[in-house]
């Protein structure tokens, strides 16, 4: 039994190591990540980041993320990798976000962008790749947007995903896999998977250039249908000849009759063309949730009240990966960071009841001097 668990604890690291990261970070270096982030100067009213723990935290140094800072603001912030291809890969996009002013509105999602990306210049025009996680604004809007870039348009997942709403550090993450099939976790916990193409009303280009070619052989079958015809029937004047041996030549068949479409009667379309058509050849372009150039992630959005804290940014190629990496970072100070929020509740619920009984005492204090300086006062006349 120890060997077994040793050999699968073996086995899991091996995974682990064998997975390639495209992007991670945690702002664990203090305030170099100002040489890794570039702040837009698109709009002289964008707002600013900064990199804090918040208010309460599960440990002060490791939850430290970027933090938005200013009310009613447009944010444009973004960090570049080295450019890849997910094409025929997994591609799995992950990271952390605390609304500790309690969102009312504003977003909390992440874009990820080709790597032709204009840092300096990041706007909402922007084009991106793909845009995850959550928005809240009001009591109606409350989701998670999972948008992805397809032939030149941007598509939105069709199935509503409710994102969280209290003021604790949350783990998202969305998994696109080569099989065209996709996941969306939220603290580790799967809240929606299923297929590309049903839930973005979406076809694979796979499926659209096998139905062209389909399209395009049948079109040229019909343009010369008259002459296909005579190749597979005999003329409807002959006459089965004396020497036909059926063992040899195979069975006679007459021509059957046909009028305007030229077709067939009793002959399927379908089973006609089985030997005749080739084999469709596929477009080697880049089908639903594959990315020819990767190359940065950022923040793009709007907020009425700052205070949300972005951390843990990860781009993988490995499930496992990501999942273990949750574990180490949001997992290990998320019980802490809950615990932390009590006491401070606590603390502010013994502060406004001392402050209570204060303003109580010192409103007797008022009232008896009140009293005292009257009966003085009726004294002297």
């Amino acid at each position: 039994m120890a060997r077994a668990r040793v050999s699968l604890w073996a086995i899991c690291m091996l995974r682990v190591a064998l997975a390639t990261v495209y992007f991670q970070e945690e702002f664990l270096d203090g305030e170099r990540w100002r040489n890794r982030w570039v702040q837009s100067t698109n709009d002289s009213q964008f707002g600013l980041f900064r990199v804090s723990s918040g208010k309460f935290y599960g440990h002060k140094e490791k939850d430290k993320g970027l933090q938005t800072t200013q009310n009613s603001r447009f944010y444009a912030i973004s960090a570049s990798f080295k450019p890849f291809s997910n094409k025929g890969k997994t591609l799995v996009i992950q990271y952390t976000v605390k609304h500790e002013q309690k969102m009312d509105c504003g977003g909390g999602y992440i874009k990820v962008f080709p790597s032709d990306l204009d840092q300096k210049n990041m706007n909402g025009k922007s084009q991106y790749y793909i845009m995850f996680g959550p928005d809240i604004c009001g009591f109606d809007s409350k989701k998670v947007h999972v948008i992805l870039y397809f032939k030149n348009q941007y598509h939105s997942n069709k199935k509503p995903i409710r994102c969280k709403v209290d003021g604790f550090t949350h783990l998202y993450t969305l998994i696109l896999r080569p099989d065209l099939s996709y996941e969306v976790k939220i603290d580790g916990q799967s809240i929606e998977s299923g297929s590309i193409e049903y839930d973005w009303n979406l076809t694979s280009l796979k499926k659209m250039e096998k139905t062209s070619a389909e399209s395009r052989a049948w079109d040229q079958v019909e343009g010369n249908k008259a002459q296909d015809w005579e190749k597979h029937f005999l003329d409807a004047s002959a006459s089965k000849p004396s020497d036909w041996n059926s063992e040899l030549d195979g069975d006679w068949l007459q021509k059957p009759p046909y009028q305007d479409s030229l077709k067939a009667e009793g002959i399927d379309k379908d089973v006609w063309l089985h030997r005749k058509m080739k084999p469709a050849s596929y477009l080697t372009q880049y089908d639903l949730s594959e990315f020819e150039n990767i190359g940065a992630v950022g923040l793009e959005l709007w907020q009425v009240r700052s205070g949300t804290i972005f951390d843990n940014f990860l781009i993988t190629d490995d499930e496992e990966y990501a999942e273990q990496f949750g574990k180490a970072t949001w997992g290990e100070t998320k019980g802490p960071e809950k615990e932390m929020d009590a006491v401070q509740a606590k603390e502010e619920v013994k502060k406004a009841r001392e402050e209570d009984e204060e303003e109580l005492v010192m409103g007797r204090f008022h009232r008896h001097n009140s009293q005292f300086s009257r009966f003085h006062r009726q004294g002297e006349l």
